[in-house]
């Protein structure tokens, strides 16, 4: 596939920066980084979402931490204060047993569109492959 060029990365596939920010998926990718992880902060999580992420757009810290609220008032994720550590507090986020149950809804909701979107990819690699018919 050539190189579509993009201001911010160099790929050997077309960037999907410009195809819009899929901020709601920044949701089970936390879920997933907070199951694997046990437990994380805020800057932490920041720099592991780029690992996980569906596309090779940035996730913006404000998303990062409005999504930890959302998890939070909705239970699937707590936090507490470490003051322990060295320097300045820290909020520290674990997942809860509601979180890791709506990190398996995630799971299938995801394998869903997965599917969905391999068989839209293959009919439209299709479609773009068939010779081109002028409507005049």
């Amino acid at each position: 596939m050539p190189h579509v060029e993009c201001r911010r990365h160099k790929h050997q596939y077309p960037c999907t920066c410009a195809m819009g920010h899929l901020y709601r998926f920044v949701e089970p990718v936390l879920l997933l980084i907070l199951k694997e992880k046990k437990h994380s902060y805020g800057y932490d999580l920041s720099g592991e979402l780029s690992r996980y992420s569906f596309t090779d757009s940035e996730i913006e810290n404000a998303v990062l931490y409005r999504t930890l609220r959302r998890l939070e008032t909705h239970g699937y994720v707590i936090s507490h204060w470490d003051v322990d550590a060295p320097g300045p507090a820290r909020r520290v986020y674990s997942l809860t047993k509601e979180g890791n149950k709506h990190l398996r809804e995630w799971a299938q909701v995801l394998g869903k569109v997965a599917s969905s979107m391999s068989r839209f990819a293959r009919r439209a690699d299709s479609a773009t492959k068939a010779p081109e018919i002028d409507h005049v």
